[in-house]
């Protein structure tokens, strides 16, 4: 459980308070409890799930597991501030990243290493109410700690979650042929470069021509109509309802297709193409034991130039908002002392 902020300090953080209502207020700097750390938040990636909350459209929001106020941002890295009774005191100034899901460590879930499915999990500022990263200090179990390598700067470590999701979601591929990608969004591109990097054929399929030109920047194959013949995986990392039943039907029989991009509507596949087609569905909710893979991989790609800009903790409610203007690339970060 996290450790109250009972500080006199405060700090200051960007708060949702109801859909389309959130800025930036002081609030009492936390206190690391048992087990746990406060980071100072060098940088926050501002995500669609953000998104979702700032509109009130997170199913969270409707089935209890999340209620305003809610201080959001789940991507980030920083610097170790305090540590917590019973946490070594060599964490202390320790260039850190970290987990998003906090199992309770005691289910069956937890102890069999699935802690990111725990039933009682918090998850950093969307789930159950721990606080998110969009904030001067954040608290964390320090077992859900990463330290950041030398060559991992703030900017790419704010960026290992998303990263770590898209480990997760290449692993399940599980292809060495023909790779399509559905999404040219921050996962979705991340997919590609790293499949890329293993030496996959690539391919990525958008409809938005701007993102579409800045995938082929990074030098990948990317257009709004699929290559001829079918593949030996496709990821889906869209948002849009339509995509999961086309999914299955780009996918060479007998292969896999992995979901790891959420519809705001039910996405419908006739699983009688599954079977006819001996095709294996995977699903991946979140980067859980993907994020040392994704900080290793930042030693062959470079995820950096997915950040179109970095604002300051008053400009997130234009981000979320989409009035913001901030060019092709798909992330913004914050820099909370802005």
């Amino acid at each position: 459980m996290m450790g109250n902020a009972t500080s006199a300090a405060t700090m200051r953080a960007f708060v949702v308070t109801g859909p389309a209502r959130a800025g930036v207020v002081r609030v009492p700097v936390p206190v690391a409890g048992p087990g746990e750390v406060v980071v100072a938040v060098e940088r926050a990636g501002v995500c669609g799930t953000d998104a979702e909350i700032f509109t009130g459209e997170m199913s969270y929001l409707h089935t209890g597991q999340a209620a305003y106020p809610m201080r959001i941002g789940h991507e980030w890295s920083g610097v170790v501030s305090a540590v917590g009774p019973g946490v070594d005191e060599t964490w202390r100034g320790r260039r850190v990243t970290g987990d998003t899901m906090l199992g309770c460590g005691h289910c069956a879930r937890c102890v069999g290493g699935r802690q990111h499915l725990c039933a009682d999990r918090y998850e950093i500022g969307i789930r159950n109410g721990w606080p998110g990263a969009l904030a001067e200090y954040l608290p964390v179990p320090v077992r859900a700690l990463h330290p950041l390598p030398s060559t991992v700067d703030f900017v790419a470590g704010a960026l290992v979650e998303p990263a770590a999701n898209a480990v997760r979601a290449v692993r399940a591929a599980a292809v060495t042929g023909r790779l399509l990608v559905i999404g040219p969004g921050t996962i979705g591109l991340l997919c590609a470069m790293l499949a890329t990097a293993d030496g996959v054929d690539v391919h990525v399929l958008g409809v938005d021509e701007p993102s579409l030109a800045f995938a082929r920047s990074l030098g990948l194959a990317a257009t709004s109509a699929p290559p001829e013949g079918l593949f030996d995986a496709v990821i889906d990392a869209s948002g849009a309802a339509s995509v999961p039943a086309r999914a299955v039907e780009l996918v060479e029989p007998g292969r896999r297709v992995v979901f790891i991009g959420l519809s705001g509507e039910p996405s419908l596949i006739d699983s009688r193409q599954l079977v006819f087609r001996d095709v294996t569905a995977v699903g991946v909710l979140s980067g859980s034991g993907g994020l040392t893979g994704a900080i290793e991989s930042f030693a062959t790609i470079d995820p950096r130039p997915l950040v179109a800009a970095t604002v300051g903790l008053a400009d997130v409610a234009d981000v979320l908002a989409g009035t913001g203007r901030y060019g092709p690339a798909p992330k913004v970060q914050v820099d909370p002392r802005r």
